[in-house]
């Protein structure tokens, strides 16, 4: 049996005044997401416990069937392990995100999504100019999103997991000074972060953003600090043979952390502009592997709109997941016989705030063996209607892989 699962992460929202009091699910037209809860059923997951913070590290890590309260030990050591840099024990991994901030607060936690190339210029030179202590290592990403690591070569760690650090993309057009790191080590980060101030202020690759009218990098800002985690592989678990595709370095690391293949695809961002239809043809050649029984698709610009505050973005971002994504790859799907699909995001992520929520999801899935209910539409108001919910939102894919 072919299994799938789509993410159209923080895609759940609450309703818009713009869209007339319908959410973005509900205004978009979505007949490939309608038609997945018209012949199966729909549902509501909370992949976030209440005493976490919501994020993608541990919705999604929820949604790939491992409880975050048990396995989760940061976000960053996620996407080390993307990275293939490797942890040690007493190493910790630190989010580093090039960021826009002006008069102490907050503009862009993205420095308008800066390019990859004037991105690894400004990590190099802060690996250059920064890094007197044998300790600290920077490591480039994607765009803003990069780490830094802290190599304990024997020496015991600044960091506890009572060192706070808040998310950039949750404070958002806000002052920055409440949320600057606090605890253990934190001064170590804040004297990094204040620091690079200086270092970017010159940077060529700022230089050459402001001449042609673009924001610049003004500063690093360290987060999600974690050591490494560890994750039983998925097919011991479950007996499935997985693979993801995605843009964002974070899924790419706990997909490999538990066995998974990863598949990249060329036009794939992680933004608004991302390759859809590449991602939907590499979802069905995936399938199609005799190696590989279940593929998640990963699609961020659902997110990516909610930061930005885009209702039109989000709405749109929705459909092309439709067309491209659910519609060809569910089409496949049913030639095949026996076959499960299903679509949730890892958490959601409101328009009115522009950050991240706790709170339900709603799914829908259909196939060999799921319920089916009367369900016409795949949308928060279909889906809070049912009886079917997971307080927990890793006992989803147990119940979507063995259902009852």
């Amino acid at each position: 049996m072919k299994l799938a699962l789509v993410i159209p992460d923080g895609v759940a929202d609450e309703s818009q005044p713009a869209l007339g009091g319908r959410t973005p699910l509900q205004a978009a037209r979505i007949p490939g997401m309608d038609e997945v809860a018209r012949l199966g059923s729909t549902g509501r997951t909370d992949n976030v416990p209440a005493s976490m913070p919501s994020g993608s590290d541990v919705g999604t890590m929820s949604l790939f069937g491992y409880d975050p309260l048990v396995f989760h030990t940061g976000r960053a050591p996620l996407e080390a392990a993307a990275q293939g840099i490797e942890l040690h024990d007493g190493d910790w991994a630190i989010r580093c995100n090039l960021v826009t901030v002006i008069d102490e607060v907050m503009r862009s936690f993205t420095a308008e999504q800066i390019p990859n190339e004037a991105a690894r210029e400004l990590i190099a030179l802060l690996q250059k100019e920064q890094c007197g202590s044998s300790h600290w290592k920077f490591f480039p990403g994607v765009s803003y999103r990069n780490l830094l690591v802290y190599r304990s070569r024997g020496a015991a760690a600044p960091f506890t997991s009572a060192t706070n650090s808040i998310p950039p993309h949750d404070i958002t057009e806000q002052p920055i000074g409440p949320y600057l790191p606090s605890g253990p080590g934190s001064d170590q980060l804040l004297e990094l972060m204040m620091a690079s101030r200086k270092l970017f202020a010159s940077a060529p690759a700022n230089l050459r953003r402001i001449a042609h009218g673009e924001s610049p990098a003004t500063q690093i800002w360290l987060w999600g600090q974690g050591q490494r985690p560890a994750l039983i592989p998925f097919k011991e678990r479950f007996g499935v043979r997985g693979a993801v595709i995605t843009a964002v370095d974070l899924l790419r690391g706990i997909g490999r952390l538990i066995g998974w293949d990863v598949v990249e695809v060329e036009g794939a961002t992680g933004y608004l502009d991302t390759n859809y239809a590449a991602k939907g043809k590499a979802a069905i050649e995936t399938l199609k592997r005799p190696d590989i029984d279940f593929v998640v698709v990963h699609v961020e610009a659902t997110d990516e709109a909610s930061h930005e505050g885009n209702v039109d973005a989000k709405v749109n971002a929705v459909e092309q997941i439709d067309e491209h994504i659910v519609r060809p790859l569910h089409n496949w799907l049913k030639q095949q016989g026996e076959y499960r699909l299903l679509i949730c995001p890892d958490h959601p992520t409101f328009l009115r705030t522009k950050t991240h929520s706790h709170g339900d999801c709603p799914f829908a899935a259909c196939g060999t063996g799921l319920p089916v209910d009367n369900s016409q539409s795949y949308n928060e108001i279909t889906a809070s209607e049912s009886p079917l919910r997971f307080a927990a939102g890793s006992n989803l894919i147990p119940w979507f892989l063995r259902p009852q």
